[in-house]
C-alpha cells in the first residue's frame, strides 16, 4: 500500500478545485475551498498532494527595474573621443553629477571642470540630480566666457539628467 493512497479522493477534489479556478489557485486556496466544503485536512497534506497531482500555481513573471528610459534624442558627435588634455584654458570642459552623503542628508554636486589645469568653472548642489541643477551649473559656466571669443566643447555622459 502507497502513502498517499488514503488521500486519493482528496487528489482528485483538489485537481477538480484547481481546474474551475482557472490553474491559479495555491496551497492556502486548495486549503480554504477544501475547509468551505468541511474537508478539514493539515497544509502540508495539501501541498503534498497537489505535488503528487502536479498542481502547480502560475506565477505572474516579474519585471527587474531598470532605470535606463531609452535615447531621448540622438547622440552628439563625440569630439573629445577620450582625450582629456587640452592645450589652452576653455577648449574643452567636462560634467558630470555626484551624489554624496552628508549629515543633512544626500546631496548631488554638478561640477563644470576644465581639462586644461582641472579647475572647476562652476559647480551647483541640490537635493536632486535633475536638469534644472546641470541647467544652472551650466548657466554659470557660460557666464565665465560670455566676454571672450573662446568657444569651450562641452563633454558630458548623457545622464537621464
Amino acid at each position: 500500500m502507497r502513502f498517499g493512497d488514503k488521500h486519493t479522493e482528496v487528489r482528485q477534489l483538489l485537481a477538480d478545485i484547481f481546474q474551475s479556478n482557472r490553474r491559479c489557485y495555491g496551497y492556502r486556496r486548495m486549503r480554504a475551498s477544501l475547509h468551505g466544503s468541511r474537508i478539514c485536512i493539515s497544509e502540508k497534506v495539501v501541498r503534498r498532494s497537489m505535488k503528487q497531482a502536479s498542481l502547480i500555481a502560475a506565477a505572474p513573471k516579474r519585471r527587474r527595474y531598470g532605470s535606463y528610459s531609452g535615447e531621448i534624442s540622438p547622440a552628439p558627435e563625440n569630439l573629445i573621443d577620450r582625450d582629456f588634455r587640452s592645450a589652452a584654458p576653455n577648449e574643452k570642459w567636462l560634467i558630470d553629477i555626484t551624489k554624496f552623503q552628508i549629515p543633512a542628508g544626500k546631496e548631488n554636486l554638478s561640477p563644470m571642470i576644465d581639462c586644461f589645469d582641472g579647475l572647476v568653472v562652476s559647480w551647483t548642489l541640490g537635493t536632486s540630480p535633475d536638469a534644472a541643477l546641470a541647467n544652472t551649473m551650466l548657466d554659470t559656466a557660460i557666464q565665465t566666457v560670455r566676454g571672450c571669443s573662446e568657444r569651450p566643447i562641452v563633454h558630458s555622459d548623457r545622464g537621464p539628467h
